[in-house]
């Protein structure tokens, strides 16, 4: 009945995505005809493209959708990675399509005979003709139609599943503190539509009768009798770590029955700095416990988010930066620039550059300067501060230097901020968690810069924002950060 169910949910979605599908393909034909030129309009059927775009992107895109896993019972599936999915699916199907019409030397956008009335235009220097105008719509459209479609479907199912309809029934293996989380976590997202129906312990025999208010059935000396008695469409294995040994017993004894399986580890989330992963290599299994999040394409962007990035401030500040540097020389004795030894990520030691704000201020990048006094932090209305310096740390002028450091890869405009290796060394052991700041390059501005700690705040609370960073890092996350730090990363409180 579920297996029925879940066919017939799999073909209406199916039939909806087609009628989207089609839509977006007539949508970016109506776009070509608005912005082109062109000496007429199409006044019948017979005078639309005789090879219709809808004709090849309709299969191809439920081929893809289907390929992408976007039509597999997912009710653990978040919003934001079936909207993913969706756009890598929408660039796929249409690079398939233009393939095939590449391949096959086929004109899916109009005729020959229609082709003479159109003009071609020219954007920023590049000619466009209606084919690539139409086609570029159409990535842009189509994956919109379908995630506001997604959208308007997930909130469908979710009222049914709020009046009790379409749930699927879940069994916890696992009467211990994981699995009451595995429960209250379930009991929460009510959107998933997985109820839980009963326990089974994680002993083999158990008197408990009740956990998390649901009935405790019994132990794992009767899980198949169970399950043969109670079938559920789903089961969360939920082990405590001191009955881990008896993980793959479990999924052994769970082979004979044809039910969904979910493993929950037992690892507090705090000890994990990032979301793992699972990969594979030659058959073998590989748990990613910990990772720099900005390897691979990832750390591509995110350099090429750096250089763009620098290179457009330093052209924007060359005039502030040349006022500021005039002040510094006219401020008293000593360099315009001055260097300190910070480290970025993977402990590498580098020079940072800023703005001289001190008096007499030393060039600390020989390897023994500034092992002679005590590593600290600068104090509020510290002596040593000119007035000029302090009006730039006010402003975080005296940083526009970095921009040279991230030009050059040994800082990224975004990231914990960087720190002195004598700090490192005091802190590394007090303070846990403290040097996995270092997965990532160390950035002008941070996620804990743009909430206001800087300067003497608190060490804890800054922690707690850059290992945030850590794990939840993400290019937009990057930009998100950049274009808080243009209204509150600048000036604060805080800075000085």
């Amino acid at each position: 009945m579920l297996k029925q169910q879940h066919q017939l949910f799999v073909g209406l979605l199916a039939a909806v995505d087609a009628v989207v599908v089609v839509g977006a393909c007539f949508a970016a034909w109506r776009f070509r005809y608005a912005v082109m030129p062109h000496d007429w309009w199409p006044q019948s059927w017979e005078q639309y493209p005789k090879e219709a775009l809808a004709l090849y992107m309709v299969p191809v895109m439920l081929l893809a959708l289907r390929w992408f896993g976007l039509y597999r019972p997912r009710r653990d599936r978040s919003v934001f990675s079936e909207l993913l999915e969706i756009a890598k699916c929408c660039v796929a199907g249409v690079l398939v399509v233009v393939s095939l019409a590449v391949a096959f030397e086929s004109n899916l956008l109009f005729s020959a005979r229609d082709a003479h009335s159109w003009k071609p235009i020219t954007l920023a220097g590049v000619t466009l003709d209606a084919g690539r105008v139409q086609l570029g719509a159409l990535m842009v459209i189509l994956p919109i139609m379908l995630g506001l479609e997604r959208l308007c479907f997930r909130w469908g199912l979710r009222q049914l599943r709020r009046r009790g309809w379409n749930l699927r029934h879940v069994c916890i293996i696992g009467c211990g503190r994981l699995g009451q989380i595995v429960a209250r976590t379930l009991e929460r997202n009510t959107w998933t539509g997985l109820k839980v129906s009963y326990f089974i312990s994680h002993q083999d025999k158990t008197r408990r009768e009740t956990c998390g208010g649901c009935e405790v059935k019994g132990g794992l000396a009767d899980l198949e009798t169970i399950l043969d008695e109670h079938k559920p469409d789903a089961v969360y294995i939920a082990l405590p770590g001191s009955r881990s040994a008896m993980m793959y017993e479990v999924l052994g004894r769970l082979e004979r029955f044809p039910l969904d399986v979910r493993v929950i580890p037992d690892i507090n989330p705090r000890y994990v700095p990032q979301s793992m992963t699972v990969s594979e290599l030659d058959g073998m299994p590989i748990l990613s416990y910990r990772e720099c999040p900005t390897s691979g394409l990832g750390g591509v962007s995110k350099r090429a988010l750096d250089i763009c990035g620098s290179l457009a401030a330093m052209l924007i500040f060359a005039l502030p930066m040349a006022v500021v540097a005039l002040l510094v020389r006219l401020s008293g004795p000593g360099p315009v620039v001055f260097r300190q030894r910070r480290v970025s990520l993977g402990g590498q030691v580098f020079d940072i550059y800023k703005f001289r704000t001190m008096y007499h201020a030393e060039d600390e990048a020989a390897p023994t300067a500034g092992m002679s006094r005590a590593a600290t932090w600068t104090e509020r209305n510290d002596p040593r501060i000119t007035p000029i310096g302090r009006w730039l740390r006010r402003t975080s002028l005296d940083e526009l230097p970095q921009l040279l450091n991230v030009l050059m890869g040994e800082m990224s405009l975004v990231g914990p901020r960087p720190e002195r290796p004598e700090l490192i060394e005091r802190f590394r052991d007090d303070w846990r968690g403290y040097m996995l700041r270092q997965h990532v390059k160390a950035g002008m501005t941070g996620w804990a810069q743009v909430n206001g700690l800087r300067g003497q705040s608190s060490l804890r609370k800054r922690l707690q924002y850059d290992l945030f960073y850590v794990k939840n890092w993400s290019l937009g996350f990057d930009v998100k950060i950049l274009i808080l730090t243009v209204f509150r990363g600048f000036v604060h409180k805080n800075a000085h």
